[in-house]
């Protein structure tokens, strides 16, 4: 799907960040169960509300190592599977839901910046180009002892960007724990001026995707 600036601007202001028709599947789909989600993430919480789903929230204890390509789709269901593994090792019943999400611009697979010279030169990087946001989504049924995995794909546009722009971005705080360095539903916003692609799988939850799991897990 290609959205128009003001179509994505206006569900991101209203926070509404997934799919209507999508939600509502996630909706029903996930009614009766216990659901975990194995994420510290506030935007993937965000978009399960949105969704009116009811969960609790596992952080998982991996430590992530930068991704490595060439098959990014591969990269992010790996992470997605291991984290919900290391969440559902813990629980007797119910549904693990994990992700994990990378930027990838060109070559360079773009994790979360650990220091302002990482969020520095990633927006750099990005400036004036058009990259690919991964998400992989994992889901282990724990109850019924079955697990699936599926990832999407979005590409992001920004304009061209000034040091000075980057500077006080980076200054704002918002890029630290975000892959790629910048939050489309934030500040980040202000950088893009295209989109095709799922709006949820930029944020972390392509809930269409999860869906498609979900589907192959609770049959």
């Amino acid at each position: 799907m290609r959205w128009t600036q003001r179509d994505w601007s206006d569900r991101l202001a209203r926070g509404l960040w997934a799919d209507d028709a999508a939600a509502a599947r996630l909706h029903a789909l996930l009614a009766g169960h216990t659901v975990i989600l194995a994420s510290a993430s506030p935007r993937r919480r965000a978009i399960l509300r949105q969704c009116r789903v009811r969960f609790r929230v596992w952080n998982h204890t991996l430590d992530e190592p930068p991704p490595r390509g060439p098959d990014w789709r591969g990269w992010v269901r790996r992470w997605a599977w291991r984290k919900a593994a290391d969440a559902a090792a813990h629980q007797r019943r119910g549904l693990v839901i994990a992700a994990d999400t990378i930027v990838v611009q060109g070559p360079c697979g773009l994790g979360k910046p650990r220091t302002h010279a990482q969020a520095r030169a990633m927006l750099r990087s990005l400036s004036g180009r058009t990259h690919q946001v991964y998400t992989g989504v994992a889901v282990i049924n724990v109850t019924a002892a079955r697990h699936a995995a599926g990832s999407a794909v979005s590409h992001v546009h920004f304009r061209r960007l000034s040091d000075r722009e980057i500077a006080g971005y980076i200054r704002s705080g918002e890029p630290a724990d975000k892959a790629g360095a910048y939050a489309i539903q934030g500040g980040g916003g202000q950088f893009v001026d295209r989109i095709a692609g799922p709006l949820d799988n930029i944020i972390g939850l392509p809930v269409g995707c999860l869906n498609a799991v979900l589907a192959r897990v609770l049959r």
